[in-house]
C-alpha cells in the first residue's frame, strides 16, 4: 500500500507539468488567432487613402518591386511565406530614422535564427538614396543581407505602398517631386500578406509588443 501511494504521488508532478504545457500551447494558439487582422476600415481614416477608407475585410499588401542595398531586385516573392516588419525611412534623416534603424537591428538579432522572419525598409527619398548610399547605410547599421532589405525604387510606387498598402502615413499626396512622407511606424505583415499590427518604431514598449506579436505569429 505504501509503495502504491508513493507511485501515485510521484505521478502528480508529471501530470501537472503536462497540463501546464498543454495550457501554454492552447494559450499561444488562441492568442495567435486573436491577433487582429487589419483592414482599411480598422485604421484612422486619416491614415487611409480616400479610395480605400470604406473597404472591409480581406485587405492584403500589394506586390512590390524594389532595389536593395546590393543592387538586387526585391519583390513579394522574396517574402513569400514570411512574417516581416516594414518601415519607411531615408538615409539623411537626423531624427527618428536612426532610432528606428537601431530598433530594427535589435529585432534582426532577436530573430536571426528564425527563417520565417524578415525585415524590409523603403526609402522615402529614393532619388537620393542610391544603391551605393544604401550599401554604406546597411553596413553602418549592421544589416544582414539575408534578413533585411534596405530598398530604393520608383517614388510613386513606394508612396502608393505607404498610403494604400501599409497605411503608414497620415498625409495625402501624389508621390510627386514635392511629396514627402515621414513616419515612425513599423508594420507587421503575416505569411498571408495581411497587416497584423502597427507599432511606434521609436518606442521601447512598442518594440517589446512587436517582439511578442512576432513570436505569436511564429508559433
Amino acid at each position: 500500500m505504501t509503495s502504491f501511494k508513493k507511485l501515485k504521488s510521484s505521478k502528480i508532478p508529471i501530470a501537472l507539468a503536462v497540463i501546464g504545457i498543454l495550457a501554454v500551447v492552447f494559450f499561444l494558439s488562441r492568442r495567435s488567432s486573436e491577433l487582429p487582422v487589419y483592414s482599411p476600415q480598422d485604421f484612422n481614416p486619416e491614415l487611409v487613402d480616400v479610395s480605400l477608407q470604406n473597404v472591409g475585410n480581406h485587405h492584403t499588401v500589394a506586390d512590390f518591386k524594389l532595389t536593395n542595398q546590393n543592387g538586387e531586385i526585391i519583390t513579394q516573392s522574396d517574402y513569400d511565406n514570411k512574417i516581416y516588419v516594414t518601415d519607411f525611412f531615408f538615409t539623411r534623416c537626423p531624427s527618428i530614422c536612426p532610432i528606428m534603424s537601431n530598433n530594427m537591428e535589435k529585432l534582426q538579432q532577436i530573430f536571426l535564427n528564425n527563417d520565417d522572419v524578415m525585415f524590409l525598409s523603403m526609402s522615402v527619398t529614393p532619388e537620393m538614396d542610391s544603391v551605393p548610399v544604401l550599401r554604406k547605410y546597411a553596413t553602418d547599421k549592421g544589416v544582414i543581407d539575408s534578413k533585411w532589405n534596405i530598398t530604393t525604387g520608383n517614388k510613386k510606387h513606394i508612396y502608393n505602398l505607404a498610403r494604400k498598402s501599409y497605411f503608414a502615413v497620415v498625409d495625402q499626396g501624389d508621390g510627386g517631386l514635392q511629396d514627402f512622407i515621414h513616419t515612425p511606424n513599423f508594420i507587421l505583415v503575416d505569411k498571408a500578406k495581411q497587416i497584423r499590427g502597427v507599432y511606434d518604431g521609436t518606442n521601447n514598449d512598442e518594440i517589446l509588443r512587436l517582439i511578442d506579436d512576432i513570436k505569436i505569429l511564429s508559433n
